[in-house]
């Protein structure tokens, strides 16, 4: 059980929903990049499309089942992970699979060991939501993408957080908190779509698709971006 600052306990599955690591990340398919929850299917190669012979970045890839989707696809896969435990799970996944994955274990925001502007893309499947300064990846980001190349990324909705898995569904905080839920491989910051539009601006990207997911719930349980790196 996880204790919610300023709500009730809250069961940890509320979190398995926003992660890709650990236990969940293992049970999740490798036959395409999962933005989800919500209703996703078919949402990777619409954002992303053909990714055969491309670079791309998996950043904070959990389980592996997203870098092994986009290597099955064709792409040239480098995978990140701060979680020693979560290197090694992407790298049995990619051994089970049969396909090329290169992994190493990194800090989200401390990538100066790759060289810029060799990537076609990058991918971050809820994997932020654990990061406190996304300002600091996305200038990260910036320096290793082609110019005009893209950063697709999904993201616990706001409103999804507000809400408890208890039945009935109640409301436990605020839209506009910031406080840190979760623990683990379940930490989970609370980034507005505001504030994320404000740090991918900064960091000087133009931001072309926001997508609220259909759930079978009140509200959006993700939120994708995809925003395209401007300038050199």
């Amino acid at each position: 059980m996880v204790t919610v600052p300023g709500s009730s306990v809250m069961d940890m599955s509320t979190w398995t929903r926003y992660t890709t690591a650990g236990d969940y990340g293992q049970r999740r398919p490798t036959t395409s990049v999962e933005l989800g929850p919500g209703d996703v299917d078919g949402l990777d190669r619409r954002l992303l499309g053909d990714v055969s012979d491309m670079r791309v970045l998996d950043l904070g890839c959990g389980a592996g089942h997203s870098a092994v989707a986009l290597a099955k696809q064709g792409a040239r896969v480098v995978a990140i992970d701060a979680d020693e435990s979560q290197v090694a799970l992407t790298k049995e996944a990619a051994e089970r699979a049969e396909v090329h994955v290169e992994v190493h274990q990194a800090d989200l925001a401390d990538l100066a060991f790759l060289n810029a502007d060799t990537f076609d893309a990058i991918v971050a499947v809820h994997s932020l939501a654990a990061v406190a300064d996304v300002g600091r990846v996305f200038r990260q980001g910036h320096r290793l993408l082609k110019t005009d190349r893209p950063i697709v990324m999904t993201l616990p909705h706001p409103a999804a957080l507000m809400v408890t898995t208890d039945s009935p569904k109640t409301i436990s905080s605020n839209y506009a908190d910031t406080d840190t839920l979760g623990a683990g491989h379940y930490l989970t910051h609370r980034h507005g779509i505001g504030h994320i539009f404000t740090q991918l601006n900064r960091a000087n990207y133009r931001i072309d698709t926001l997508i609220e997911p259909a759930n079978n719930g009140p509200h959006p349980a993700s939120v994708v971006f995809r925003a395209r790196k401007i300038g050199t």
